[in-house]
């Protein structure tokens, strides 16, 4: 692997830097994997989800997983949820994946729980913006760390990258999301609407030459110069929707100073806010640096932990902030009738109301539903709270985003496929399974549920995505 040799001079004065080991550990070839279980998903009491952070979780969660093709090596050690796996294996052909029961996801981005859990109070109801989200993984961690009666609008600017996004947090299960498509300055009108922004901003991508080698060409000094700019005008453009004493986290995946420490310094210049220190376990071997103005940052360097090149910080906002008046032009909710049809198929209507986007009826959280709705006014909103299906013929025909979601109702009719059909369905191939029963029914996989297929008696309608389905053999 041949390094950028000015990338290797610019680092030769930063802190933790060590040539050697640099250009050790990216010639090893070795690849970190880890995943990061959906506690949403994967803890049941008496069939119904709930989170749980205890020492059973790790018992249950490898009892769940005997039919899946990987092995769990050890915990990733700042992270409730993060595990390393022994080696890489086909996670295409792992059902549970399908079913957003994990998400793989490179170990130091974990870090952002500790960043968010050290500088934020999770008790209290939050509005939680993922300003640079897709493909969805630091979304997903906070769907998993953020209370039920909190809501996350995760953002993705590229039209193309929105829909593995929207996919993701489909698969998480979770019904306190929006899904948007903006750029960074529509958000600017929001005064004050968010407590928390996190801003994993596009970068020159140096940490990910080891499990990217490509990256490698696309790094460039020029390239550095402008992702510095770009980074620089989203915090800009962002900055007014956070509130007064809101959180700020940014993040990169980038060694280089101009993108990190820079950052930092012209965040505290342009800005009020106070840099904020986390506490790190000194064995995890992340460094602790500060830049020029005495910002606390925290970079991960390949050779001293177990994961990829990362950089992240945490800022109070120490400015007065109006806040957005939420004027809804039109209402979207769903009629009574079309309301009461939906209500039909989950464990329960309390919290939630039941709007209208487009032909989809969504079930969103009742405390949430006139923010939810002056957000679809307001911005390019592609996926609110659960889509749960279109209306046909006084019935309702389920979106797969139901199959998947953690409001289901318990008692649906369950049709068990082993690995082969599993993988058959994903591909959506025909289904030879027998059952006596009539309608819809959740194809399953270990007591998961993998998404919707029709019984009619003498044959089965498949009905996974289309654009979901797997194509590998």
């Amino acid at each position: 692997m041949n390094l950028p040799a000015s990338l290797m001079s610019s680092l030769n004065n930063t802190k933790g830097f060590n040539k050697e080991a640099f250009e050790t550990v990216h010639a090893s070839g070795e690849q970190v994997v880890s995943v990061r279980i959906n506690p949403l998903k994967w803890s049941m009491d008496n069939n119904e989800w709930s989170i749980s952070n205890d020492q059973s979780f790790v018992s249950n969660y490898q009892t769940l997983i005997h039919h899946s093709p990987f092995t769990i090596h050890s915990t990733v050690p700042w992270s409730s949820s993060g595990y390393y796996l022994s080696e890489r294996p086909s996670f295409t052909l792992d059902p549970f994946f399908h079913a957003g029961t994990y998400y793989v996801q490179e170990a130091s981005s974990m870090f952002l729980e500790q960043a968010v859990k050290q500088t934020v109070d999770l008790s209290k109801a939050l509005v939680v913006l993922d300003l640079c989200a897709a493909p969805g993984g630091k979304s997903t961690l906070l769907q998993s760390i953020i209370s039920k009666e909190s809501l996350l609008l995760s953002n993705e600017v590229i039209q193309t990258r929105v829909q593995i996004l929207k996919e993701n947090i489909i698969k998480w299960g979770s019904s306190n999301v929006l899904v948007t498509n903006n750029d960074p300055r529509d958000f600017s009108k929001l005064e004050g609407l968010f407590d928390v922004l996190v801003i994993d901003a596009p970068c020159s991508g140096s940490g990910l030459f080891r499990k990217d080698p490509d990256a490698i060409n696309e790094w460039s000094e020029e390239n550095v110069q402008l992702c510095s700019q770009r980074q620089q005008r989203i915090l800009a453009d962002a900055w007014n929707c956070l509130k007064e004493d809101g959180v700020l986290i940014y993040s990169t995946c980038s060694y280089s100073t101009e993108e990190d420490e820079d950052i930092l310094d012209w965040i505290k210049e342009k800005f009020k806010v106070d840099g904020l220190r986390l506490k790190v376990d000194e064995e995890w071997g992340i460094d602790e640096v500060q830049s020029s103005t005495g910002v606390y940052g925290y970079r991960f360097w390949p050779y001293k932990v177990k994961g990829e090149g990362f950089f992240i910080a945490a800022f109070r906002k120490k400015e007065e902030t109006d806040t957005v008046r939420l004027k809804i032009k039109h209402t979207q909710l769903a009629t009574k009738q079309e309301a009461t049809l939906a209500a039909n198929w989950l464990q329960s209507t309390v919290g939630f109301s039941f709007i209208k986007q487009g032909q989809h009826i969504a079930a969103v959280p009742t405390q949430w539903n006139e923010t939810i709705q002056y957000l679809m006014q307001e911005l390019k909103v592609r996926y609110a709270g659960v889509e749960l299906g279109t209306i046909a013929k006084n019935d309702l025909l389920p979106e797969h985003a139901l199959a998947v979601s953690t409001i289901l109702k318990t008692d649906a009719v369950k049709v068990d496929l082993d690995l082969n059909q599993a993988l058959d369905y994903l591909r959506r191939n025909e289904l030879n399974v027998s059952s006596e029963q009539k309608g819809w029914a959740l194809a399953m996989y270990n007591n998961v549920p993998l998404g919707w297929i029709k019984l009619l008696g003498n044959r089965i309608n498949n009905y996974y995505p289309k654009e979901w389905r797997i194509l590998m053999r």
